[in-house]
């Protein structure tokens, strides 16, 4: 199991616009009307990985926890689905459906969104204040596949608690850790090893 950290994303870079079909309810989510929420919290995953796999529950827990505090949350999958049939949108609806996603998961075919967020990982997070800057790019928490740590949601919370209450955090954040994106040939974007 390879790993794949979080690519650098500078504090206070502003969320990437982006419109993207949610594949449970074929509504298109745009960046745009999740604009003015006391925190959004963007999540890059997939339907395959182990790292997803493992924190997937605790994911949905988390999300629909802050999700009545005002947070807005939306995943997204990126993968190329033609090497990786098992992300297409029809195994997203259902993976959705399984896991009881009480957020949008939106496709990004083009992996253009991907690429505007400087995804690198899955899962990769991306928590922006009410103002639509950038305060955290990190982990969900220290647990791996492999490492027998418990699921808790740790970093995640700390940080979108610090945004709900407009406390900085601190800029000191640990990477998010998983399989890298599956991109299309010729597609990989230029950010690694930046």
């Amino acid at each position: 199991m390879v790993a794949t950290p979080s690519a650098m994303v500078e504090l206070g870079t502003p969320c990437p616009r982006f419109s993207l079909p949610d594949v449970v309810s074929g509504d298109t989510v745009s960046g745009d009307d999740l604009a003015g929420r006391p925190a959004l919290l963007v999540c890059f995953i997939c339907n395959h990985c182990p790292f997803v796999k493992h924190i997937i529950k605790g994911l949905c827990d988390l999300a629909a926890g802050y999700q009545s505090l005002g947070v807005e949350v939306i995943a997204i999958c990126s993968n190329d689905a033609e090497s990786h049939p098992e992300d297409s949108p029809e195994h997203m609806k259902a993976f959705a459906r399984a896991n009881n996603f009480t957020f949008p998961y939106l496709h990004d075919e083009s992996q253009e969104v991907a690429k505007a967020f400087r995804a690198a990982c899955t899962p990769d997070f991306f928590i922006y204040d009410v103002d639509g800057l950038l305060v955290y790019h990190g982990q969900m928490d220290d647990a791996r596949p492999d490492n027998h740590m418990p699921v808790t949601g740790h970093d995640l919370r700390e940080a979108l608690d610090s945004t709900l209450e407009g406390i900085p955090f601190p800029p000191d954040q640990d990477p998010s850790i998983g399989c890298n994106i599956k991109w299309k040939p010729g597609n990989e974007p230029d950010y690694f090893n930046a």
